[in-house]
């Protein structure tokens, strides 16, 4: 039986690359395709919603998709855990399924749960994520999620130090994390994290170069995943094995407070 998909934001960077995966994915066709102003009762009739919209948008989407008890698959950015939080309820009253991607790469995934990983080794964690100029929000969703997980690892040591974040210049604090957002043209999307100990540090470090293809595995295992999904499920990360402990289930399940693949590199660097 084929998936019939209605994409949101399907005239965007984004959409327009998940638009080329499902076209060619077998078992899913273009049932339409939405830009961020269409009136959301051309969703009716379709088997799976991706949403690829803005922010301000994005959750009267998901709402729309739950209302007609169709599954959603949100690529958006701006949802930190406690929005998830507000739409959870919905979700699984009317029984579908969400499934929320801060970020379809597979590298930038690995890059968080390594500091994840790290992060109750380290007493001082920021993050400094770039991306092109056009973007619209910050701090990106993926730093978000990021230190979302940082913060879930660090539950039985506490939250990172961070002095001065009464400054604006120090960042927004995400979870205790302070991240600072950079938004300038020559970049695609790039995000370090900084974990700092007595006498080191470590940094973990993802560039999205080509994002076509950095995307498109990821695309087509959210896409596998979205379709059958029940209940809410946060990062591409719950559909892989990565080997390491996930915090990110904590993450999702307990908002906290808000204070080798083509087309990528991903490196690890200590000093």
């Amino acid at each position: 039986m084929t998936t019939r998909v209605a994409i949101v934001g399907g005239t965007g960077k984004l959409g327009g690359i998940i638009r080329e995966v499902v076209e060619h994915e077998a078992g899913f066709e273009v049932a339409a395709v939405l830009t961020s102003r269409s009136e959301l009762a051309e969703l009716d009739g379709a088997d799976l919603v991706i949403d690829a919209s803005v922010p301000a948008v994005s959750i009267d989407v998901v709402r729309a998709a739950v209302e007609r008890g169709i599954n959603v698959l949100v690529g958006t950015s701006g949802w930190s855990a406690e929005r998830i939080a507000l739409v959870r309820p919905l979700v699984e009253a009317a029984g579908t399924g969400a499934v929320f991607i801060p970020n379809f790469s597979l590298g930038s995934v690995i890059g968080s749960a390594l500091a994840a990983a790290a992060a109750p080794f380290f007493p001082s964690i920021e993050i400094v994520e770039a991306h092109r100029e056009t973007k619209i929000d910050s701090p990106s969703g993926t730093a978000v999620r990021t230190a979302e997980l940082i913060a879930a690892a660090r539950a039985g040591v506490g939250p990172v130090e961070s002095p001065h974040v009464d400054q604006r210049a120090r960042g927004q604090q995400v979870a205790s994390v302070p991240i600072h957002s950079l938004r300038r043209p020559g970049v695609v999307a790039r995000q370090e994290a900084i974990l700092s100990g007595a006498g080191e540090s470590l940094t973990i470090v993802h560039d999205t170069v080509e994002p076509a293809l950095a995307y498109g595995p990821g695309i087509r295992l959210a896409l596998a995943a979205a379709k059958d999904a029940t209940g809410v499920i946060v990062g591409l990360d719950s559909f892989l094995d990565i080997g390491l402990r996930r915090p990110g289930d904590a993450a999702a399940e307990h908002p906290v407070d808000e204070g080798g693949v083509p087309g990528q590199v991903a490196r690890t660097t200590g000093a």
